[in-house]
């Protein structure tokens, strides 16, 4: 898969000590579901979660900003080990920027990962862009980075091999799975 990131994207890719995620449309896939009570359902994908995982045992700290607040997010956040979720926040990029201040890392060493109008500018501040197909057109337009796999179907999981592989840390996320005699492959 490495052979397929561009130099250049891998380079920025290499910087990132932090990402942020949006949830709706990047973590699931982007509809709203609900029972006949009104309960609200949300489907997150396994593929991302060990993705994420991964990420955060590699020293990369992971984010989650989203404009919803639901206690199913917070749940599976809880269950991931995610240390920063902010829900409830419109602004994404100024609660980007409060994350930031407050971690003390700069723009260029953030990955902000989302699909919509309200994660524009959280998109454009952080050093590294990154959306999905099922995205809208212009974040699209403004990414650095659009994912093969759509949002919610494992783009979260493609984001993370690409922040280690730029760390040179994929090989080593992924030997546990392997045989002795087994290369990834990356």
């Amino acid at each position: 898969m490495q052979n397929e990131w561009p130099e250049s994207l891998l380079a920025k890719a290499a910087q990132i000590r932090l990402i942020a995620l949006d949830v709706d449309g990047i973590m699931s896939d982007g509809k709203l579901y609900f029972s006949a009570t009104g309960d609200e359902l949300k489907a997150f994908n396994i593929l991302d979660g060990l993705g994420l995982k991964q990420l955060m045992a590699a020293g990369i700290t992971v984010a989650v900003i989203t404009g919803r607040k639901s206690p199913l997010t917070e749940k599976r956040m809880r269950d991931l080990g995610i240390p920063h979720l902010m829900q409830g926040r419109e602004d994404k990029k100024a609660a980007l920027q409060e994350l930031a201040s407050t971690m003390n890392i700069r723009p260029e060493a953030i990955a902000y990962m989302g699909d919509d109008l309200p994660d524009l500018p959280a998109l454009t501040f952080a050093g590294l862009g990154i959306t999905v197909p099922n995205g809208y057109w212009l974040v699209r337009q403004q990414a650095d980075y659009c994912t093969r796999a759509q949002g919610g179907n494992g783009a979260v999981r493609e984001a993370c091999d690409l922040l280690l592989s730029a760390h040179g840390k994929l090989d080593a996320a992924l030997a546990p799975y392997l045989g002795p005699d087994q290369e990834a492959g990356t």
